[in-house]
C-alpha cells in the first residue's frame, strides 16, 4: 500500500487544482465554513450525530451485491456493485448532504439552497430540510426539470422550493451559476450545500470526506464477498482489481476512489459521459477533451473553446451533463493514479436495459456509464478478477426519459391502459 497521498494542502489545492476563486463577498463566507469544518469534522460528538443519521435515517451500510449472471455471460471478471441505490431517497447525494446540513445547524444557518441536476442532490437536500426544519430552495436548469419531473414533484412533496433555471444550457452549469448568485445577495443566513467535489474550497475536500465512507464499507465488504464466491486464490484481505464510478462532477466516484488510493494494486476508473461521442462536441467529457481552467470557484479541468469560454455540453444523464470536474480527479488523472474513459449515450442505454433485464435492477441514467464499461472491461480479464461499480443512484427518475428515447407511450399500451388513473378512477 501507498502512504504518501496527502490532498489537498492547506489552502485547498490538489497539486495545481482546487484552491478558492470566489467573489470579495463571498470571502468571509468560505473563510466561515472552513473553520466550522475544521472545527467539527473530526469532533466526537459530530461524528457520532453523523453516523447515527446514516445509520438510522439512510439505511447504511449500503450491500456489496455480485452480479453474477451479468458476469457469466460476459464471460470475464466477475462484477460486483455498490448499491449506493438502496440509500433512502435512491442515491449516494443523502450521505454528504446530512454532513452539511449538520454544519449549517451548527453555524446558524436557517436557509438551505443547493443546485441539482438529475435531481437526486435536490431530494436529499429536500428531504434533511424536512428533517431538520429548515428552509430550502433548489436552483434546476429548466431543461433538466422536463427530464426530472419525478424528482421535481418529490421535492415539492418535502417542502422545497424549485427554481427552474433559463439561462444558458438550461443545465446543471446553469443552476449553479444561479445559486451562487442566491448565496451573494443571502450569505448571513443561507448554507449552499454543494452536491459535488466541486467549488471553492474546502468543499471539494469536505464533499469527499463525508462521500468516502462508501469506499470505507467496501473495503471491510469486499475480502469477506470475495472469499465467499470462491474466487481462486484469493488471499485475506484481498481488493478488488478494479474500483470504478461514472464521473460528472464527481462526487460518488471520489467517495469510492479516496479511500482505495493506497491500495495500489487497485485500478480506479472513472467513467465520463462521451454523449454523442468524443469527437462530437456533444458530450461531458471534462477529463478527455477538456483542458484546465477555473469555473465554479475551483480550477480543474473544463470544457471550454479557444476564447476560454465554457462550452455546453451533453449527456442523456443530467447528472453528468457538467462542463467540469472535481479538481482532486483532475490530480487523480495528472499523477495516473486513476484512468478516465468515456461511455457513449447508446452505450449506457443499452447497459440500462441490460441491467434492468438480467440483474433486475434498474440503474440510473449516471450510474448506466460505469455498468456500461464494467461489462466492456469484464470480457478482457480473467474469471479470477473482480470489478466493483459504484451503482450511485436508481432509474426510477429516469423511466419517462428511457421511455421517451425507446419510443414508448406507456399509457398507450394495451397491458397498460386499465392503470391509467382519470378524473380520479382507475
Amino acid at each position: 500500500m501507498q502512504s504518501t497521498y496527502q490532498q489537498p494542502d492547506a489552502a485547498g489545492h490538489f497539486g495545481i487544482y482546487g484552491g478558492s476563486f470566489a467573489s470579495e463577498t463571498l470571502t468571509h463566507a468560505i473563510a466561515e465554513l472552513r473553520d466550522a469544518y475544521a472545527k467539527f469534522k473530526d469532533d466526537p460528538a459530530f461524528l457520532a450525530e453523523f453516523h447515527y443519521e446514516l445509520k438510522h435515517f439512510v439505511g447504511r451500510p449500503s450491500p456489496v451485491y455480485h452480479a453474477a449472471r451479468t458476469s457469466r455471460e460476459m464471460g470475464g471478471a466477475q462484477i460486483y456493485l455498490k448499491r449506493e441505490d438502496l440509500n433512502h431517497t435512491g442515491a449516494h447525494k443523502i450521505n454528504n448532504v446530512i454532513g452539511q446540513a449538520m454544519l449549517a445547524r451548527r453555524m446558524g444557518k436557517p436557509r438551505i439552497i443547493a443546485e441539482t441536476g438529475a435531481g437526486q442532490h435536490g431530494v436529499a437536500t429536500a428531504t434533511i430540510c424536512a428533517r431538520y426544519g429548515l428552509e430550502c430552495v433548489v436552483y434546476m436548469g429548466s431543461a433538466d426539470v422536463k427530464r426530472q419531473s419525478p424528482n421535481v414533484y418529490r421535492m415539492n412533496l418535502l417542502g422545497a422550493k424549485v427554481v427552474p433555471v433559463e439561462s444558458g444550457s438550461k443545465t446543471l452549469k446553469d443552476a449553479l451559476n444561479e445559486a451562487m448568485r442566491d448565496w451573494v445577495a443571502n450569505v448571513d443566513d443561507t448554507f449552499y450545500i454543494i452536491g459535488t467535489v466541486a467549488g471553492p474550497h474546502p468543499y471539494p475536500m469536505m464533499v469527499r470526506d463525508f462521500q468516502s465512507v462508501i469506499g470505507t464499507e467496501c473495503i471491510s465488504q469486499m475480502p469477506a464477498m470475495l472469499a465467499a464466491d470462491g474466487m481462486t486464490g484469493v488471499a485475506e484481505g484481498q481488493q478488488p482489481d478494479v474500483v470504478m464510478a461514472c464521473v460528472g462532477g464527481g462526487s460518488n466516484a471520489m467517495g469510492i476512489f479516496h479511500p482505495y488510493i493506497p491500495f495500489k494494486n487497485t485500478r480506479l476508473i472513472g467513467v465520463e459521459a462521451a454523449g454523442e461521442g468524443l469527437d462530437s462536441g456533444k458530450h461531458s467529457a471534462s477529463i478527455l477533451r477538456g483542458s484546465p481552467g477555473v469555473l465554479h470557484g475551483n480550477r480543474t479541468y473544463l470544457l471550454q473553446n479557444e476564447d476560454g469560454q465554457v462550452t455546453e455540453t451533453h449527456s442523456i444523464s443530467a447528472g453528468l451533463d457538467y462542463p467540469g470536474v472535481g479538481p482532486e480527479h483532475a490530480h487523480l488523472s495528472d499523477i495516473g493514479r486513476a484512468e478516465y474513459v468515456g461511455v457513449t449515450d447508446v452505450e449506457a442505454l443499452e447497459a440500462f436495459h441490460y441491467l434492468c433485464r438480467t440483474e433486475g435492477i434498474i440503474p440510473a441514467l449516471e450510474s448506466a456509464h460505469a455498468v456500461a464499461y464494467a461489462m466492456k472491461l469484464a470480457k478482457t480479464m480473467r474469471s479470477d478478477q473482480s470489478i466493483l461499480v459504484n451503482l450511485s443512484g436508481r432509474g426510477d427518475k429516469d423511466i419517462g426519459t428511457v421511455a421517451d428515447l425507446s419510443g414508448v407511450d406507456f399509457y398507450d399500451r394495451p397491458s397498460m391502459r386499465g392503470l391509467q388513473v382519470k378524473g380520479g378512477k382507475a
